[in-house]
């Protein structure tokens, strides 16, 4: 049993390292920071139809705040929690789902796009994408065409 392990371990020695990075060469090395790579997954996830907002309750709570703000910059890590390696990245995304779409659809768009941007834009490889739908965003809900419109208070 012990030759299978030996056996096993040289094949996956040799296959770490013969994938190369980018990232390092003989000139150098780059590190890219947690928030780049969040950001970027950020970006990637709201572009795809269907998502309706990122983050969880609280987040996104703090996020309206911080839009009312004069002069605030839009968080596009809301909602995206990422660690990054030397050579490989693994990201978790919160969002919130339109009410319509196929949520196994939605994740799969999702989960390529932001491989796709990560991997092209950072040059590391994207280990896992782990997505987590916290709510069904329904347009009834926030657009107010449900409630009876009010009396000015001054005529």
């Amino acid at each position: 049993m012990s030759n299978t392990t030996a056996s096993a371990t040289p094949a996956t020695v040799a296959k770490t390292s013969s994938s190369s990075s980018s990232l390092a060469s003989t000139q150098g090395s780059t590190t890219i920071a947690d928030t780049v790579v969040s950001k970027i997954a950020g970006i990637a996830t709201r572009e795809v139809r269907g998502v309706h907002n990122l983050g969880g309750g609280a987040s996104r709570a703090v996020g309206a705040l911080r839009e009312r703000i004069p002069g605030a910059s839009t968080n596009h890590s809301q909602g995206v929690s990422v660690e990054v390696g030397e050579k490989q990245a693994a990201i978790d995304i919160d969002l919130i789902a339109e009410y319509g779409v196929a949520i196994a659809d939605l994740a799969a768009g999702v989960r390529r796009n932001v491989i796709a941007a990560v991997e092209r834009m950072t040059g590391l490889e994207v280990t896992e994408v782990n997505i987590d739908v916290n709510d069904v965003y329904i347009p009834s809900e926030d657009d107010g065409a449900d409630q009876p419109a009010e009396k000015p208070r001054v005529q």
